[in-house]
């Protein structure tokens, strides 16, 4: 005999979340393109071998790269647990 398949089942998947981008997201994005271009105005400061240039400059650039945008794309405001987590029990104490 032929060997019978299930139907599938398909979920579909709400994806509205995925990356959305809050006001505060864009101000850190808009902080971390403010640090790389002072990074960058530091960099063509003269003289070429000046501190600013040697040693600011890099470490604005890094901040700016490194740590400021791709912080503006990762942060989440928290959400409170405790709320979710008593909605669940009062929804269970009135079932029962």
């Amino acid at each position: 005999m032929a060997k019978q398949n299930a139907p599938r089942v398909t979920r579909k998947v709400k994806r509205t979340d995925l990356l959305a981008l809050e006001p505060v997201n864009y101000y850190i994005l808009l902080a971390g393109v403010a640090v790389i271009l002072l990074g960058y105005g530091a960099l063509s400061m003269g003289p070429w071998d000046g501190f600013v240039p040697l040693t600011v400059a890099p470490i604005l650039l890094v901040l700016g790269y490194c740590v400021i945008v791709p912080a503006g794309i990762i942060y989440r405001k928290k959400t409170p647990l405790r709320q979710e987590s008593d909605d669940a029990e009062q929804d269970a104490v009135q079932t029962a």
